[in-house]
């Protein structure tokens, strides 16, 4: 009787806490460069700031598996990380779009270095319209031309990065704003349509896989709102006192395994919960059927002292299973900022017994209703044991999706995906720690998970999966 008691104790505890079971480890890394252009020629004419329009850059800024070893990435709002015109945040006329990309996994055959090797290819690039007119900007006093792009139609009009694109009589959540600046992105059960969220809203929208047209809007609650908008972050966030963050919108989304529910996740707290100095950010789950939502909170690590504290940002979140959720908390440190990489984590997180938060506003309020965590992995230190130095871990690890399952050593294990966003700087001239300059292109790192370290694991039924080899021998 004894020993039975103690089995279900051990069962138990790995249960609860997946983290303490068989270690996650780095299986394959892959990279595409971040000089070369997309597939989308008819957008390549030079952007405001002189960066061509299809440079291929920033799409690890969301990552969604597509079935049979193809992937959706998306880059964020387009090319801002180099200064050219502060009215405007040093955003440009860039038409948002996602990459199709195909991962080649395959054994390693020549007894060194990862178990797999990884081979990222660009498919195909669809750019994000919509059919119905948006509103864009005139430029005037800000020393821009007109925010609309010169690709429209009487039919298609197209999304962009451009921070002045939107109607000032209008809330933030306006649908008919131009301006979209894409974090998240997963992929509907039946592979016809992509759900993406966003941080100049928050919107989350639905698109036309193939056609690349919206289809649906889902509307958050007001409060998710600004009602002061600005070209200029800083100065939207001074005028405001409730709503999200400037560019610190809807970062994350997940769908759950059958297809029915979206999972959003904030960047950082709203203004009324603290902003970017309060601890707890806030969860939306959506009813795709009926946009009906629920709230709930999320607490971010104090990565400064307990007299000065300092949180990370969430960059994103990916489904275990219709309750369970790993989350992406990073700092911003790292290449890409010329600094080195210390807080990059993956929490597992269960919303089964958490409270719902919709009519609770305020951090100290929130307090005690936060869903509970357990560290998952640890990014840096995964990284760093396999070589890489911590200058050299990008900056901005934002993407994060479930792959094709691997067999190693006999063992079936699933694989974790995580792409960056580069800012589009696909070189780093020189910084703190590479004065020589150094590559900074489209990264991707493969992680191998034992089924012990995720018990309650559902791979989304995707529809394109079917047919597909099932898993990639090691």
């Amino acid at each position: 009787m004894l020993k039975r008691s103690l089995v279900l104790f051990l069962l138990a505890s790995l249960v609860a806490n997946p983290a303490a079971n068989a270690e996650v480890k780095l299986i394959a890394t892959g990279s595409l460069s971040g000089t070369i252009g997309d597939r989308s020629t008819k957008t390549s004419a030079p952007l405001e700031n002189g960066t061509p329009g299809n440079l291929l850059g920033g799409i690890g800024s969301g990552l969604s598996y597509a079935g049979c070893n193809t992937f959706i990435a998306i880059p964020d709002r387009g090319p801002n990380a180099v200064s050219y015109n502060s009215a405007v945040d040093d955003t440009v006329s860039y038409i948002n779009r996602f990459q199709t990309i195909r991962m080649k996994l395959e054994a390693n055959r020549n007894g060194t270095g990862l178990p797999f090797t990884l081979t990222p290819s660009l498919i195909d690039t669809t750019l994000l319209s919509s059919d119905q007119p948006l509103y864009y900007g005139t430029g005037t006093g800000l020393g821009l031309s007109s925010g609309a792009p010169d690709l429209n139609t009487n039919r298609t009009y197209y999304f962009t990065g451009r921070s002045d694109n939107f109607d000032p009589t209008q809330i933030s959540t306006y649908p008919n704003n131009a301006r979209f600046d894409p974090e998240g992105v997963r992929v509907s059960n039946d592979g016809d349509y992509l759900f993406i969220s966003d941080e100049y809203g928050p919107y989350v929208y639905q698109f036309n896989r193939y056609t690349g047209k919206r289809v649906k809007v889902f509307t958050l609650p007001s409060k998710f709102a600004v009602s002061n908008l600005s070209p200029v972050g800083a100065t939207e966030i001074s005028g405001n006192k409730s709503g999200r963050v400037a560019n610190k919108g809807m970062e994350g989304l997940a769908i759950t395994p059958d297809g029915k529910t979206l999972i959003g996740i904030l960047q950082s707290p709203l203004i009324q919960d603290g902003g970017t100095d309060g601890a707890y950010t806030r969860i939306v789950k959506i009813n795709i059927a009926t946009g009906a939502t629920q709230e709930y909170a999320y607490q971010l690590d104090n990565i400064g002292t307990a007299a000065k504290p300092k949180y990370p940002t969430v960059s994103e979140i990916v489904a275990v299973n219709d309750h369970e959720f790993l989350v992406d908390e990073r700092d911003g440190k790292g290449l890409g900022d010329g600094s080195q990489a210390a807080f990059k984590k993956i929490y597992h997180i269960d919303l089964t017994n958490a409270q719902e938060v919709s009519n609770i506003s305020g951090e100290s309020n929130l307090a005690d209703k936060a869903v509970s965590k357990t560290l998952f992995l640890d990014v840096v230190a995964a990284l760093t044991q396999n070589g890489i130095k911590p200058e050299d871990i990008p900056a901005k690890l934002e993407g994060l999706a479930f792959g094709p399952n691997v067999v190693i050593n006999g063992v079936l294990k699933h694989t974790l995906f995580i792409a960056n966003d580069n800012d589009f700087l696909g070189t780093i001239t020189s910084d703190t720690y590479h004065p020589g300059g150094i590559d900074n292109p489209n990264q991707f790192f493969v992680f191998a998970i034992d089924k012990a370290d995720l018990p309650g694991f559902v791979p989304q039924k995707l529809k394109e999966e079917r047919g597909c080899s099932a898993f990639v021998k090691g």
